[in-house]
């Protein structure tokens, strides 16, 4: 598909990338001469300067045959109007960031109005996978596939979990739940492990599993699954607010630290069931007065990444809450994975991941037939959600008789709305969808999962 972002920024550059690799056609419009020659140079993508709001710049971008354009600058307003003259002068589909909280309670008359696909507001998609994440506080992350039914769980092996030493299959046999573990990362190194795989202590695996399930093994290993009762968010942002509203939805006790003392006030009028402490965040005594020792969860949502870094060790080492922070800076990502400070959540990453599940819905409809992806471990792998066609050449066929691709685990069939987590002697029918989880990059088609299609 040809496809249009304007704004090069984190978010743009992110999809710019991605798509470009998935083997679409990629323009890229920027005001600023340097980044779109960065980008230009740096990756087989086109870049046009100028005003994305400009109908001759967006027509030198090729707006008329494009199937779908992405607003992505710094500005609301401007990523909407860009849309709006997009769908003037073309069929295709747009997509707009939106992070003013004046357009939340506007999204659908917008959305109708003025013909926009799809707005997203970065903000709210953090403050729900948060959210998602104090509901199962034992889980670094959680994706969802099948529209909820699976789910893909992300946490840490501990000693009191006894299952140091022990293989993938003995695991399967002892707990004999419908659970199946399908990536494991061991410092640096990332596997998708066969069943002669042995686990270790400090290993971060990944499960999938219904939801039911995953519950049930982490209660017969020892894992807490209740949600929090209590959370301590620093900061009064934006996203503070979204999550706070969400909580307090699901009967959280919430307490915000806030240093501005004008945005406490507005906190409190907004959300009069949180108690709003105005002081500085930092504060390490303020922090253990307000009862950091005793809360559930602690949430570090400052706007400076080194200050959420630095309060969740703070936190690690003064309570037991479950930990999430921050980060919008990508650049040293690798070296925030390794400091063990719970959950870290992007809002950029999470952005992008979004648009792109559009992108690949809309690409499915015209042929593709991956419904879901997620990058994973780091970027180093691809969680795939498959819908099965009639031109599968390998219907009813035992997954034991198939040549299937190394580095690659069939994790789930999902088969109208009955999950099985499959086995050798299970086959792929028409109508299932089908979760693979591998490093190998770049699959398009189930037909791709075979070593010789």
């Amino acid at each position: 598909m040809k496809i249009i972002i304007l704004g090069s920024g984190k978010v743009g550059r992110t999809l710019a990338e991605q798509l470009s690799n998935e083997g679409h056609n990629i323009v890229m419009v920027d005001i600023i001469a340097k980044k779109v020659q960065d980008i230009s140079e740096d990756a087989d993508i086109m870049g046009v300067l100028g005003n994305a709001s400009s109908i001759n710049t967006l027509l030198d971008a090729g707006i008329e045959t494009a199937d779908i354009l992405i607003a992505v600058t710094g500005s609301d307003e401007l990523n909407l109007l860009c849309c709006l003259i997009a769908k003037k002068v073309s069929k295709c589909h747009t997509i707009a960031r939106v992070r003013n909280p004046v357009y939340s309670k506007e999204i659908g008359f917008i959305k109708e109005r003025l013909g926009i696909s799809m707005i997203i507001n970065p903000e709210h998609a953090a403050a729900i996978e948060i959210s998602r994440l104090l509901r199962f506080p034992s889980a670094i992350k959680i994706d969802t596939f099948a529209k909820g039914r699976v789910e893909l769980l992300k946490f840490k092996l501990k000693p009191e979990f006894k299952l140091d030493k022990m293989t993938v299959m003995e695991v399967a046999e002892r707990y004999k739940n419908s659970i199946l573990i399908c990536a494991v990362e061991r410092g640096d190194e990332v596997s998708i492990p066969s069943g002669n795989f042995v686990l270790r202590d400090n290993d971060i695996i990944s499960i999938v599993a219904s939801p039911v399930n995953s519950a049930l093994f982490f209660k017969r290993i020892g894992i807490h699954t209740h949600q929090v009762k209590s959370t301590m968010i620093v900061g009064g942002s934006t996203l503070s607010f979204y999550l706070a509203k969400l909580l307090l939805a699901m009967k959280i006790r919430v307490l915000i630290v806030e240093a501005s003392q004008e945005r406490c006030e507005q906190l409190s009028e907004l959300l009069p069931e949180a108690t709003i402490i105005n002081g500085d965040g930092t504060d390490k005594n303020l922090l253990l007065e307000e009862g950091l020792t005793r809360v559930e969860s602690f949430v570090t949502l400052t706007n400076l990444d080194e200050e959420n870094i630095l309060l969740a060790l703070f936190a690690k080492k003064n309570s037991n809450a479950k930990l999430i922070s921050k980060v919008n800076r990508i650049a040293f990502d690798d070296i925030i994975e390794g400091l063990d400070i719970g959950s870290v959540i992007y809002p950029k990453y999470l952005t992008a991941d979004y648009i792109l599940q559009y992108v690949r819905a809309m690409q499915n409809s015209i042929g593709s037939n991956v419904e879901t992806l997620y990058q994973i471990l780091d970027n180093k792998a691809e969680a795939l959600e498959f819908s099965v066609h009639e031109d599968c050449t390998f219907l009813n066929i035992p997954l034991a008789d198939l040549n299937i691709r190394d580095n690659l685990l069939i994790t789930c069939i999902n088969r109208k709305g009955k999950i099985t987590i499959p086995r050798g002697q299970d086959s792929i029918q028409l109508g299932d969808t089908v979760i693979v989880v591998t490093t190998v990059k770049g699959l398009h088609d189930i037909k791709d999962i075979l070593k010789n299609k």
